[in-house]
């Protein structure tokens, strides 16, 4: 256990953090479900009206460092020639 008083604040400060981590990325996992569930459902243009706003939390997240920025464009490639496929 901290025995330091800026020991116990980090650990305080780190717990806080760990919590937004965890909101932004389901944020961002549900994003995905969401897209892969209108692909599955051929809804074409839906999927051409999600994909901006997909792109933008896919970036945000990216940029917060939860996933990587290659990480980010890479989804976004890949959803796209999925789009283009249906």
């Amino acid at each position: 256990m901290a025995n330091t008083k800026s020991a116990i604040k980090k650990i305080r400060r780190i717990s806080k953090q760990t919590a937004v981590n965890k909101a932004r990325k389901s944020k961002y996992k549900n994003a995905l479900k969401k897209m892969t569930l209108l692909i599955d459902n051929k809804k074409k243009l839906e999927a051409l009206k999600f994909l901006p706003k997909l792109n933008s939390e896919l970036m945000k997240i990216s940029k917060t460092g939860i996933i990587k920025k290659q990480n980010a464009s890479r989804n976004v490639s890949r959803i796209t020639k999925k789009i283009a496929l249906i």
